[in-house]
């Protein structure tokens, strides 16, 4: 439930961004408020960086604002609320030459974002960032559940606990095919019936190419696959077949095609891309040990702050079918404490900025819980170099975690969604959990302190000028 706070800082937003005329819908994802504006000329931006709540602020095809885990998740529906009750309260003519006013904006910019690759990648996140609850949820109790059974305690529930964290998962190419025919404009339902026949133990009694396919071959990616396909014959029907026969045959023909297609082709293919991935993903960690844990924990960051980190959530999703936690989710996580590590050396270097170092303390708890948006675009990306430490700082943390993969101590998440410390109750390895506990610890350490010092020392060369003080009566 929502309490006065969330309801202030929602009161606070709308002013500052034009009001409720201004607004043409709102959206959230974990950490950020997504508003569709009809004016960007109209939003308050220094003002609305200054209220106490917002983290950040951040541009592309919708204006985001940065309010943290959590916090988000409660002032959207209050934002909601203040729109639905005062949107009526503006007259029609302003709302109007409101709407003309911000249509060659918003155009601008779609058009320039609007890339081929860019626009895919948006989009199969949107299918799966709808999933993160349930998998961080399933991965914790699966956590609990190995860590009840490694320590022989409550055995009479440690069946029910295997159901819970093992139910979604078995039936995640559904959940998937559902998301996706939703996200690509077909009928969802059809969507996830196509991508049931993925996980049916029935089709084991399916020859293709000579070998019987097994249930789930193909996994998420093969669901992905079926229900876009389902989506492109569905609309195909609804522009051939008479509309009085649209009710039984356009979802028949849609089952019944994207379904085959599916059977006797898609799951051997996205079986076989699976495959590899988890063989690339092991290999690249085994053979490339510390130096590609350093590339891919450096890298990170500017996948963040470019919003195409979810694009990788197929990929870790593929990793925890196969083996039950994704190893690359760890090393990515490094890239967050080499971001703590540069605001705490901000903070340190910098005590005369008192504004920077309020978003700092308001910010770092989120940090160290993985959530780096905030101090990303509250703190490194404004000041430009302790962008770069932090990337440096990620890498080192990626290198440690990499190099004790390669000598075959193996650290993965049973789930995405967190990092940070909030990573520990999903993590598992090769060599027990205590183990997998201290190398991860270790990258985090390794993270913050390589991210602390090269902020310290090559982060702050021409350091901003601290805000003036008020003039004193």
């Amino acid at each position: 439930m929502a309490s006065p706070e969330h309801r202030a800082t929602a009161a606070a937003i709308l002013p500052l961004v034009g009001g409720a005329p201004n607004v043409s819908s709102v959206a959230h994802c974990m950490t950020r408020l997504r508003l569709e504006l009809r004016d960007r000329s109209l939003v308050r931006d220094e003002e609305l960086r200054a209220l106490p709540a917002v983290l950040g602020v951040v541009e592309d095809d919708t204006y985001q604002i940065v309010l943290g885990p959590g916090r988000v998740a409660r002032v959207a529906p209050e934002f909601q609320a203040l729109l639905t009750a005062d949107g009526t309260a503006t007259g029609a003519v302003t709302a109007l030459a409101l709407a003309e006013r911000g249509a060659a904006v918003r155009a601008a910019r779609r058009t320039r974002n609007a890339t081929p690759g860019k626009l895919l990648l948006r989009r199969v996140a949107n299918v799966f960032v709808p999933l993160i609850p349930a998998l961080i949820g399933c991965g914790i109790i699966a956590g609990l559940n190995g860590l009840l059974v490694n320590l022989g305690r409550l055995p009479g529930i440690t069946p029910a606990l295997t159901a819970l964290a093992g139910g979604f998962m078995a039936l995640i190419a559904v959940f998937v095919g559902y998301l996706t025919a939703k996200e690509f404009g077909g009928t969802p339902i059809l969507g996830g019936a196509v991508a049931a026949v993925i996980v049916y133990p029935g089709v084991a009694h399916i020859e293709v190419f000579g070998r019987q396919l097994s249930p789930g071959q193909g996994g998420v990616l093969g669901a992905l696959g079926a229900a876009v396909l389902a989506v492109y014959v569905e609309k195909g029907c609804r522009r051939f077949v008479p509309a009085a026969l649209d009710v039984l045959l356009t979802p028949t023909l849609t089952v019944l095609v994207a379904g085959l297609v599916t059977l006797f082709g898609l799951m051997f293919l996205a079986g076989t891309v699976s495959a590899a991935i988890g063989e690339a993903a092991g290999a690249l960690l085994s053979g490339g040990g510390a130096i590609a844990g350093f590339v891919l924990g450096g890298l990170f960051l500017p996948l963040v702050m470019l919003g195409l980190h979810q694009a990788l959530i197929p990929i870790h999703a593929t990793l925890i079918e196969q083996q039950g936690f994704t190893v690359l989710l760890p090393i990515l996580a490094m890239a967050g404490a080499g971001q703590v590590g540069a605001a705490m050396a901000v903070y340190a270097r910098l005590p005369h900025h008192p504004g920077l170092r309020t978003t700092i303390r308001s910010a770092l708890p989120a940090g160290l819980l993985g959530v780096g948006e905030p101090l990303i675009y509250g703190v490194s990306l404004p000041l430009g170099r302790p962008f770069i430490t932090a990337c440096v700082g990620g890498a080192f943390g990626g290198g440690f975690i990499g190099f004790f993969h390669m000598i075959g101590d193996t650290v993965g998440s049973t789930a995405i969604g967190p990092s940070g410390w909030a990573l520990f109750p999903l993590l598992r390895g090769s060599h027990g959990l205590g183990t997998t506990v201290a190398v991860y610890a270790g990258g985090l350490l390794t993270g913050y302190v390589a991210g602390f010092c090269a902020t310290y020392w090559f982060g702050l060369r021409n350091p901003p000028e601290p805000a003036p003080s008020p003039p004193k009566d």
